[in-house]
């Protein structure tokens, strides 16, 4: 046994057995079903020691299992090593999905208890459909892992920020009367929100509640006439309800959000986001209901010309810092003789970089240096106690990003340590080729962004090679670095609020991992622009946001195509002449090393137009 699980194993199943329930289902949610949980919220990595940042975790008296999709495999299996909670594998054939093994194995009639406040709405209908056959029953009133808990953190207190309009670009009246707007156009004269990006999006405010993300726990009930927003004692200073009241917006106890619901009338409608919404909290809710994607979702995922002049501008800053950091590593790297250099001390040393840049909040996730075989485990963490030093031969992956008063940064990059083999730049050159082929590409306003996936996966493909996550996700404006409604992945459905729209910001970063050997992905965030129109309708091309090099050591030139090479000549001119302004000494004679143009014909690529 292991000891990290022992003692929550037990008194969880302690506690089923009193209760009269056979499992125990935990997803990995909140009241709010964010993707990054507060540390009230971290239920899983408590209860089963897998530290990941997503997994769904079922208990029975005899099993317990998380469920984890292939960006946690290798992780997950060193993390329960010893211990008698079981890996399970989504997407493989022979691991079935927590809800099908649920229907499959329980016995007819038997209790599955989950906590509703961390329950969506959709999540809970996926799980009455597979439990009618067997007549399994779901209760969402009971928190048995967090009556068994006995030192759970207590939520987070920090104050919430008002965000200048200046940096917003609209004013909390002209963001509440859009979204007004489509409350009347569905019939609704109220609508529930309880995602924190909308929320912080919708009301111009910033929080520190969730770790990389500036939001703060909190629901919102917006009416034709006013809003409620419903946040923990003490959060919002008197200075700010002030200002908060003068735009109609109540500050109301965060508990209290149910019972207000069940308070609205009958013959009203209330508009909420049924994949966005837990079911305890819809459930309180009498009057007559609309369902549809959060209004706010779309509006801030289509940044404006304000808001992207500001991104612009914070991408200079980004790159500048990025240009004094590889600087730095190139140097430690070089005189790494003694084998000093390791992975805790990039995150370190690129953190403090970004933190001198005017307006760096905090990091936009946690940093991913990933040495050689960590480089193959996508959400790689190093830690104090796992971590690994960087030196021989082989690449270092570096996937990081920051939070700025006027953006958000997100970008990968893959760097040589000592000798490459020519296996590793076939690799390299396939990604690279993949995330080219994406950035060049046009396409028609409105098209769903999963179609998008199969352009950047097309040289994998051709090598027979493949990776498990998704192309891109989108990037909020000062807000998460992981935002829809837009996602390039083909295992997304294509429906009709993924459509791509101008203004979006996504990333694109295809990778390539060789489990135990290395791993690459090249990143950059790129924004839908006009491409132009005819008669065929609307276009749409990237503007690609990103300044920084592409170390092009790692590239094998035979496998590039001519246009893919003048593709990066071009985007390592603009870098230069982006950042050269913002750069001096060891930065910038690395900035002008690393973006001296390729150029050239290459007459052995197979696929060279004539």
């Amino acid at each position: 046994m292991n000891d990290i699980t022992d003692g929550p194993l037990v008194a969880l199943r302690a506690a089923m057995r009193v209760a009269g329930v056979q499992a125990c289902l935990i997803p990995s949610a909140d009241p709010h079903l964010s993707e990054y949980l507060p540390d009230y919220w971290q239920l899983r990595p408590w209860l089963t020691g897998f530290t990941g940042s997503v997994g769904t975790v079922v208990i029975t008296d005899t099993f317990a299992g998380v469920w984890v999709d292939s960006r946690y495999w290798v992780q997950a299996e060193a993390e329960l090593v010893g211990s008698p909670v079981t890996l399970m594998k989504i997407g493989v054939a022979t691991d079935p999905a927590h809800v099908q093994w649920l229907a499959e194995q329980l016995p007819q009639g038997a209790v599955v208890a989950v906590d509703g406040r961390a329950l969506g709405l959709m999540a809970r209908e996926a799980l009455l459909a597979a439990f009618a056959p067997r007549q399994l029953k779901l209760v969402i009133d009971l928190d048995l892992p967090g009556q068994c808990w006995t030192v759970r953190p207590a939520l987070p207190s920090a104050p919430i920020r008002d965000l200048p309009v200046e940096i917003a670009g609209q004013s909390r009246s002209e963001k509440l009367a859009r979204v007004r707007a489509v409350m009347q156009e569905k019939g609704a004269q109220w609508h529930v929100v309880s995602t924190l990006d909308d929320i912080a999006w919708l009301l111009n405010l910033r929080g520190s509640d969730v770790s990389f993300n500036p939001v703060f726990l909190a629901h919102v009930l917006v009416s034709m006439q006013g809003v409620s927003l419903f946040v923990l004692p003490g959060k919002v200073d008197p200075a700010l309800a002030r200002t908060l009241a003068a735009d109609g917006v109540e500050v109301r106890p965060y508990d209290s959000v149910a019972s207000e619901l069940s308070k609205l009338p009958p013959q009203d409608t209330v508009l909420f986001d049924p994949a966005r919404t837990t079911c305890a909290l819809i459930d309180r809710i009498v009057a007559n209901t609309v369902r549809s994607i959060n209004p706010s979702t779309f509006f801030k995922s289509q940044k404006t010309e304000h808001e992207l002049r500001h991104v612009r501008r914070v991408m200079e800053q980004d790159g500048a810092a990025l240009c004094a950091f590889f600087a730095w590593l190139e140097q430690a790297i070089e005189r790494s003789d003694d084998s000093a250099l390791n992975e805790l001390m990039v995150d370190e040393y690129l953190t403090d970089l970004r933190a001198q840049q005017p307006g760096f909040v905090s990091r936009s996730f946690g940093t991913i240096a990933a040495f050689n075989a960590n480089g193959a485990m996508p959400h790689y963490r190093a830690t104090a106690q796992s971590y690994a030093r960087i030196q021989g031969d082989g690449l270092l992956l570096i996937d990081s990003g920051g939070q700025y008063l006027g953006g958000t940064t997100d970008i990968t990059r893959v760097v040589p340590v000592g000798q490459v083999s020519p296996e590793q730049k076939s690799d390299y050159t396939a990604v690279l080729r993949a995330m080219i082929a994406l950035s060049r590409l046009r396409f028609p306003r409105g098209v769903a962004s999963p179609m998008l996936d199969a352009v950047a996966r097309a040289p994998l493909w051709e090598r027979l090679a493949e990776y498990g996550h998704g192309t891109g996700h989108g990037v909020g404006y000062y807000l998460n670095v992981h935002e829809g409604p837009q996602v390039i992945s083909y295992r997304a459905a294509p429906a009709p609020h993924t459509a791509m729209q101008p203004g979006m910001i996504t990333s694109n970063e295809p990778g390539l991992y060789r489990p135990g050997r290395w791993g690459i992905r090249i990143e950059n965030l790129v924004c839908n622009q006009a491409a132009g129109t005819s008669e065929f309708g609307e276009f749409l091309e990237f503007e690609t946001l990103t300044l920084c090099p592409i170390d092009t050591r790692c590239i094998d030139l035979t496998q590039m195509r001519p246009d893919e090479i003048a593709w990066l000549d071009a985007y390592h001119a603009e870098v230069r002449g982006r950042l050269t302004p913002h750069v001096t000494g060891a930065a910038l004679d690395w900035l002008l090393q690393r973006t001296q143009p390729l150029g050239g014909y290459n007459p052995n690529f197979p696929h060279a137009p004539h």
